[in-house]
């Protein structure tokens, strides 16, 4: 039995008080702010809020919205996967939908707006072409729309992932009986996809409730809880307590979601041996699967294709000459340069720091006896629970006139705190795969803890520990949400300086600032990608 030792304690203590300060601390201040009226604790803030009509609506609308876009993305997400997983398309048209379904992760949620208004706007490139708006992008439809292609690559993820571990086999049995294909398809792939269906949802919804880049761009007249908060603390007039009592307010069917994902568990189940077969080829499944992925895929491709469109023309959407002059224009500008390497800094310091703090977390409580590890647990299911601009917000309460307020180091830790349970867990499921024994023999052999994770324990999850860098930096360089309330003059990130160009109609150089972060995230993400595959290659060599 491995014994607790003086380097894990040593280890844990900083990790315990990091999100002691920097997680549970500011959300209890910003609780605590909510149901203050001066120096009285009431909970007036709360029957205000409630009985304001505007606040009331925008709640509505952002339930009303997400519902609808969880439901279309759920579903689209799903068909997807099963193209992938159950039907005979092409290899390479499977791994072209992988990519472009995917490929909306590597923006600022921000930037779909924009991409929607010179998709279907008054002057969008469709409009042209057809000769009519298809319809108004501002508001209800341009929501739905962007929730969907924000929601669509991580549900798309999450069943896909799901789906690959169903046994195949089952399916030829249901065919030998002769089975009727909608009861086939119920029982063999359906049923077992229950509770990461109603996981889907829930995430999207989630996703989609808590998100504010979409509704800064296109939301129009059409308020929503996010765009509530926003101007209830940066708006003209600035209301503390309310945008408090909103931050916990939009905790709610966070919370309700986490409980509901709990519930769903109990759908789930495991085979004892998943095995493969060979799919029956269908024709027309294969056919109108193939068709029905290759126009989704168009679909993102035509969206987002007028942010490598604009920026390279002259006068859009009357003078469609090329140029290079948005782009020099952007590169002359230092202060748009400047912005562009702060990203880069809080990105690359987000991604190592937080690969760091995230790795021993995982270590401590997998691999270790130490009494209060499960904690760590406990704060990964906070940080799933709690929206990346509620966290915001609590930090701005805070930090609020100390020296650490406007500072990368504050960006920084919000990144860590906001993004930390998908690391977490990345690092916990591959730690806990591990022979156990390592750390047991190697004390009965006088090495050192810290010696065996060094040597032993590093070495073979490194592929992971690339995975959760690309994660970690991928997510630091689009946040809008999480960071949209800390940023100061100095510290200016290009996703939270694209909100500001939008004031100015600046929408080439968003554009520009776009493709930056894109290219930049695709470098880090093929890099990461291709460093983790080349170590399993030499790794099977090696065996």
């Amino acid at each position: 039995m491995l014994k607790t030792n003086k380097m894990m304690k040593i280890i844990f203590l900083p990790i315990l008080l990091f999100f002691l300060f920097f997680l549970i601390v500011p959300l209890l201040y910003m609780f605590w702010q909510s149901i203050k009226i001066g120096n009285i604790i009431t909970i007036q803030n709360y029957l205000d809020a409630l009985k304001n009509i505007e606040i009331r609506r925008s709640f509505l609308n952002s339930f009303k919205v997400s519902f609808a876009a969880s439901v279309f993305t759920t579903i689209l997400a799903f068909l997807l996967a099963y193209a992938i997983h159950f039907t005979t398309m092409h290899r390479h048209t499977k791994k072209l939908v992988h990519i472009g379904i995917t490929l909306p992760m590597l923006l600022p949620t921000i930037t779909y707006g924009f991409v929607l208004i010179y998709t279907f706007g008054n002057q969008g490139i469709l409009t042209k072409l057809i000769g009519q708006p298809l319809f108004t992008v501002y508001g209800y439809n341009g929501l739905v729309i962007g929730y969907v292609l924000y929601t669509l690559p991580v549900a798309f993820i999450l069943m896909q992932n799901s789906m690959q571990y169903i046994d195949k086999r089952f399916l030829l049995v249901s065919m030998l009986m002769h089975d009727r294909p909608l009861r086939r398809f119920y029982h063999t792939v359906f049923r077992p996809m229950l509770g990461t269906i109603g996981g889907a949802f829930i995430l999207t919804f989630i996703l989609s409730f808590t998100d504010f880049g979409i509704p800064a761009s296109v939301g129009g007249n059409y308020r929503v809880i996010a765009t509530e908060l926003y101007q209830a603390m940066l708006g003209s007039i600035v209301h503390f307590e309310r945008g408090a009592v909103i931050s916990v307010l939009m905790l709610v069917p966070a919370v309700i979601g986490v409980v509901m994902l709990t519930i769903l568990e109990r759908f789930n189940f495991q085979y004892k041996q998943a095995g493969q077969s060979e799919l029956v080829k269908h024709r027309l499944r294969d056919g109108l699967f193939t068709t029905y992925s290759i126009v989704c895929v168009v679909v993102v491709f035509i969206i987002f294709s007028t942010m490598f469109i604009v920026p390279f023309t002259k006068g859009y959407p009357y003078d469609f000459s090329f140029t290079l002059e948005h782009v020099q224009n952007v590169l002359s500008e230092q202060d748009l340069t400047k912005v562009y390497v702060n990203s880069l800094i809080v990105a690359v310091l987000t991604a190592v720091l937080g690969v760091a703090i995230t790795f021993l977390s995982a270590l401590l409580n997998a691999r270790t006896p130490l009494k209060g590890r499960k904690s760590l647990d406990l704060a990964s299911m906070i940080t799933n629970t709690v929206p990346g601009m509620v966290l915001g917000l609590s930090y701005l309460f805070f930090f609020n006139g100390s020296s650490l307020k406007g500072t990368f180091l504050i960006i920084i830790a919000c990144n860590i705190v906001h993004f930390f349970t998908t690391p977490y867990l990345m690092a916990k499921n591959s730690l806990q795969k591990m022979d156990p024994t390592w750390e047991v023999t190697a004390e009965l052999l006088r090495d050192s803890w810290l010696k065996t994770v060094i040597r032993i324990i590093l070495p073979n999850i490194r592929p992971t520990i690339y995975q959760m860098f690309s994660y970690y930096f991928l997510n630091a360089m689009v946040t809008v949400s999480g960071v949209i309330f800390l940023v100061s003059t100095k510290t200016m990130l290009v996703s939270t300086r694209i909100k500001e160009l939008q004031h100015f109609a600046k929408y080439t150089d968003i554009f520009v600032l776009s493709i930056f972060i894109l290219c930049t995230n695709l470098i880090v993400k093929l890099g990461c990608d291709y460093i983790t595959t080349h170590k399993e290659k030499l790794k099977e060599m090696s065996k």
